[in-house]
């Protein structure tokens, strides 16, 4: 079964981008290919323990098990050695992904505080964006009381748009809101 916003992409987002920017094919149209969620954690070098509880609430998040990701190499000034378990990520793909990003634009930005949309320059050039939150206690599946450290997170949406503009576009009509330019 289709989630709502991927019902609302096929029927109402194609035509409209097809129409904007003048694509014959439907294929040829900008989609989200996936959202990559990522949090960092360079402290769970001392504590590991912080690492389980980060990895636990990104589950909750994303409705998947996140997989803990590992230093490629030692850096000395962090004290960090190779193969030591820094952060953990989702990568969000098909229904899973329009779930949660109908989840982020209708229910979890809107709860950010002084929220005014997000900043328009943050895209790569090849049409992707990436975004950052503060804090996981927006989202409404953390439980409050059971939160024992604020940890911020990076959000990809990696799409295969041609460049900005259409994945600005495209996100813009999927209901992310962006601040206005000037």
């Amino acid at each position: 079964m289709k989630s709502r916003l991927h019902e609302r992409y096929t029927k109402e987002v194609i035509p409209a981008l097809a129409k904007r920017f003048g694509h014959e094919n439907s294929m040829a149209v900008p989609r989200l290919r996936k959202v990559t969620i990522n949090i960092g954690m360079g402290e769970a070098s001392a504590n590991p323990k912080l690492l389980d509880t980060a990895a636990a609430e990104l589950g909750q998040i994303a409705g998947q098990k996140p997989v803990i990701t590992r230093a490629k190499k030692s850096i000395a000034n962090f004290k960090i050695r190779k193969g030591m378990a820094i952060g953990c990520m989702v990568t969000l793909r098909g229904e899973r992904m329009y779930e949660f990003v109908d989840r982020l634009a209708n229910v979890v930005l809107p709860r950010v505080r002084d929220f005014r949309g997000l900043p328009p320059n943050s895209f790569d050039g090849r049409g992707n964006y990436t975004m950052g939150l503060k804090d996981q206690l927006v989202f409404p599946e953390i439980d409050y009381t059971r939160v024992d450290k604020i940890k911020g997170m990076n959000i990809t949406f990696t799409t295969s748009a041609k460049n900005d503009e259409e994945g600005r576009e495209l996100l813009k009509q999927l209901g992310v809101s962006f601040r206005a330019q000037g």
